[in-house]
Formats: structure tokens, C-alpha cells, sequence
């Protein structure tokens, strides 16, 4: 096979990209009003608040959604909180209760004591609706298959009046329906999203109908800037940064080779 001068331009991002992930390299970020004000929030509620995280993304966006998930995990395990996991994607159901558990594990947390996973429920509009209503007839059954009622921790919840607020980790317009339909039972929506959804979600943010958003692999190491650790948004924002470097260095050197081009009169 022909090794093109574009195979050598994909190589070195490759390799730059995985150089910079590799390092232990953070990069300080200034944390934005967004992120400050889901922080916030978060560290107002009491200990041993409950919150419902739905993990609503496809596998395709986890570079991006993983880091802000456990971002928020974390921040949720050290306040104590007790965690019930859902998802609103077919994708996101098993990436949803790894990340879950695995985070648990850190901070010694026990399933069904602590936090529990629901999983995926068909046709979302009815599942948010259903909730509203009673929760263990939506989900009469936990994801690992234990009965809603054998588990200690969801004993006392009903519905969205024993939920302090529902976080929307998506890379879509997934949040949306929980500020429209879950919004109807007076449940506070916060939205972990991805940079390109921001826009989408500022009318609501602004409007008070989403309590707060974060946003991006900034927002991820924006949020791990606030809870004072490393992880993968500040390692992602090196790499990033890095790759936006290399492509402005190959427009720039493009420019150099097509003027000198011109200047001996060769074809561009």
C-alpha cells in the first residue's frame, strides 16, 4: 500500500494524542460560572440525600461523557449520597452500572445499601411519567434482577418526592425530556452534557427550568479543578489542547509549502 502524505499527518496525531494522555499532566483551567454553580448545588444537599443519575448517551461519546460522569459520581460518594442509576439508552445501560460500581468500590460503598442500579426501561417519555408515579412499578426489578422490595435502600422511595434531583449525563437532546416531563412533578434537573449540547441547554438553565449543567471535557476538568483530584478531563484538555496545536502547525506549514510553491512557479 502507497504511504500517503495525509498516513504520516493521521501517525503523528496518534501518536501526540497518546503521548499526552500518558503523561501525568494537569492543566490548570479557569472553572466557569456552569461549573461552579453545579458544585454548588451538588455540596448544599445533606448527607444522605438520594438522586437518581440517568446515564442517557451511546457508547460513541464516552471519551467525552466518562470523565464528567465520574466527576459526578465522585462528588456524590463523598457527600454520602445514596445513588439510584438508571438509563434512558439501550448503550448506555451497561457502561451506566460499570461506572457505577467501579467508582462504589472507591469510596467503599455496598449495593442496595448505598446505591442500587435500575437500568434501561423502554419508550423514556413513559418511563420519566411512570416514575413520577411509583418507581418500583416502573422498575419492579433492579437491573441485576432483584426485587425492587428486597432492597434495603429503596425502601422509603416512592417517586420524585423522595428524590432530591435527577442528573442527566448525555451527548444528546435527552435532557430535554427530563425538564419537560420530569420538570412536571417539581424534581430539580441537572445536566451533565457534552460540549457540542451546551447551547442547546442555556434557554433552560436560564429560564430555572435546569437547575444547573456542566459541559464538556472542560467542565469535567473544571469540576475535578473543584474537588481537587486528577482524572480523565484534565488529562482529556491536555490532549485536546495538544491536538489543536498540531492541526494549526500543519495549516501553518501547509501555508509554507503552497506559497513557496507559487514563488518558483510549481503547481499547488
Amino acid at each position: 500500500m502507497q504511504i500517503l502524505p495525509r498516513h504520516y499527518v493521521f501517525l503523528g496525531l496518534f501518536l501526540l494524542i497518546g503521548i499526552t494522555m500518558a503523561l501525568d499532566i494537569s492543566v490548570d483551567v479557569k472553572v466557569s460560572p456552569y461549573t461552579k454553580k453545579m458544585h454548588a448545588y451538588i455540596d448544599s444537599l445533606p448527607e444522605g440525600s438520594t438522586l437518581i443519575i440517568s446515564f442517557d448517551h451511546e457508547a460513541s461519546s464516552l471519551p467525552e461523557i466518562r470523565p464528567i460522569a465520574l466527576a459526578m459520581l465522585r462528588h456524590s460518594f463523598q457527600k454520602n449520597f445514596k445513588l439510584i442509576g438508571v438509563s434512558l439508552y439501550p448503550e448506555g445501560t451497561l457502561i451506566g452500572y460499570r461506572l457505577m460500581k467501579n467508582i462504589a468500590k472507591e469510596y467503599d460503598k455496598t449495593y442496595g445499601d448505598d446505591f442500587v442500579y435500575l437500568g434501561f426501561r423502554p419508550q423514556y417519555i413513559a418511563a420519566i411519567l411512570a416514575m413520577g408515579e411509583s418507581i418500583e412499578s416502573t422498575y419492579p426489578q433492579d437491573y441485576l434482577g432483584n426485587d425492587y422490595n428486597s432492597i434495603p435502600m429503596l425502601s422509603n422511595i416512592q417517586n420524585y418526592d423522595d428524590i432530591e434531583a435527577v442528573i442527566s449525563i448525555a451527548d444528546g437532546s435527552l435532557t430535554t425530556h427530563w425538564i419537560e416531563y420530569g420538570g412536571q412533578f417539581n424534581i430539580k434537573i441537572l445536566g451533565a452534557v457534552t460540549a457540542a449540547m451546551v447551547t442547546t441547554y442555556d434557554p433552560y438553565l436560564s429560564s430555572n427550568q435546569m437547575t444547573a449543567m456542566i459541559g464538556g471535557l472542560r467542565g469535567a476538568a473544571e469540576y475535578e479543578k473543584l474537588l481537587g483530584m486528577k482524572g480523565g478531563g484534565s488529562r482529556g484538555m491536555l490532549a485536546q489542547s495538544a491536538a489543536h496545536l498540531y492541526i494549526i502547525f500543519l495549516v501553518i506549514l501547509g501555508n509554507i509549502f503552497y506559497f513557496r510553491s507559487r514563488k518558483k512557479g510549481g503547481k499547488s
